[in-house]
């Protein structure tokens, strides 16, 4: 049995995620974004765009500034001469995922047959014959938006009540229905907004006609997260796709014999923790950058705090009286640590990124972190088109930083 101590295991997980990898040279391309997705498995996507969308983040945690774009055309267009890449579907939540992957949620798709969600689940049984109708339409137009299918079947709204995802048409729930179990798949255009098509038509008729045994999909699963982990207990490789932890254990057995995993302590972990064989120990690693509250290394809050010592808590939904550390925090990666974590704010109109808020870590040097922090910043704000950096005077390393912009 292997024996680590917590910064070996802390190094394992970077190693194991990208960010022990040399940077990219030259103007990213394609295959920077391959090598990334090699890493972390999935691409973990969320509606909220007060920096950038949840999906870009983690790309250029790991190979800096970079053309969204390489993103959007490898998830949203499929040439000859470049295939699809990666397919939207829910993984670790909604993620991108490599297409080739599609098959391994087969047994996801079978479970939310009718409907992820109850209220879907009750729309589709009020409306037996919308989900045929819905069909046929996408069937007749491709890549169609539920506001285009309802214009096509001629269904008029409720009007006086506004809002997306409170007041969802029975259209659209079809949609997220159809495309739940698999039936349909999307594509997104420059607003974000899906356009759901039939999956043969988008992820290929070859790999949606392939079935994984329920087993067999777990296994290839828990060994995908455990090579993105490295160093992983049961609970965190059940997280990294949403897999209960009793199917996790189901299928131990099996990467353990085929010695995919070796059993491995980690001091100061309390759990039995499991050593990918791909795994590595960097000397140390240097990259420093900011990361997404959704990013793979940290959305999931008990790891986060058990490799980084670091409490993380998104307050998107608390309000905002309430909030300690503000509204679309990142922690700040710097080394081998988490040092602080700022609120981020693109300010587009005045190309200014706002930070609203910077907060260091107990233990680290304000001034050191600061600085480190300061330059990153300035490469988050040329990455998304922002001319400038501006501090706010909130939180206990706002002074520090901002005299180190100035400086």
């Amino acid at each position: 049995m292997t024996a680590l101590s917590g910064e070996q295991a802390r190094r394992v997980a970077l190693a194991a995620q990208g960010f022990a990898d040399p940077p990219a040279r030259g103007e990213p391309t394609r295959t920077h974004l391959r090598r990334v997705v090699g890493r972390t498995g999935l691409l973990q996507m969320d509606s909220v765009n007060i920096l950038a969308r949840a999906h870009y983040l983690p790309v250029f945690s790991r190979i800096g500034q970079y053309d969204d774009g390489i993103v959007d055309r490898a998830a949203w267009q499929h040439t000859a001469r470049s295939p699809r890449l990666l397919a939207e579907y829910w993984a670790h939540e909604a993620a991108l995922i490599p297409v080739e992957d599609w098959p391994l949620f087969g047994w996801r798709m079978r479970q939310y047959r009718g409907g992820r969600y109850r209220q879907t689940r009750e729309v589709l049984q009020r409306n037996a014959a919308l989900a045929a109708d819905v069909r046929d339409v996408i069937v007749e137009r491709g890549a169609t938006t539920p506001s285009a299918i309802e214009a096509a079947l001629g269904v008029e709204r409720a009007t006086g009540v506004t809002g997306s995802w409170w007041n969802r048409s029975a259209v659209k729930h079809v949609c997220e229905a159809l495309f739940a179990s698999g039936d349909l798949s999307s594509i997104r255009d420059a607003h974000f907004a899906r356009h759901y098509d039939l999956a043969d038509r988008v992820i290929g008729a070859d790999r949606v006609g392939i079935e994984v045994p329920e087993r067999d999909a777990h296994r290839a699963l828990v060994s995908r997260a455990a090579r993105s982990h490295g160093i992983a207990t049961v609970a965190d490789l059940a997280d990294y796709h949403r897999i209960r932890i009793a199917d996790v254990r189901a299928v131990l057995g099996d990467l353990l014999d085929a010695g995919e995993i070796t059993e491995a302590t980690v001091d100061g972990w309390r759990d039995q923790a499991y050593l990918h064989r791909d795994a590595r120990i960097p000397r140390s690693v240097s990259r420093s950058t900011l990361l997404s509250p959704f990013d793979p290394l940290v959305f999931y809050r008990p790891r986060a705090e058990r490799l980084f010592r670091f409490r993380y808590r998104i307050e998107i939904y608390v309000p905002e009286h309430k909030r300690v550390h503000g509204y679309y925090v990142l922690p700040y990666l710097m080394g081998e640590s988490l040092t602080a974590r700022v609120d981020l704010k693109a300010d587009r109109g005045a190309r200014v990124l706002r930070v609203l808020a910077a907060h260091v870590e107990e233990g680290c040097d304000p001034g050191a972190v600061a600085e480190s922090l300061a330059a990153d910043l300035r490469r988050t704000a040329h990455w998304r088109g922002l001319d400038d950096v501006d501090v706010r005077p909130r939180g206990d390393l706002a002074s520090e930083l901002a005299w180190a912009l100035r400086a």
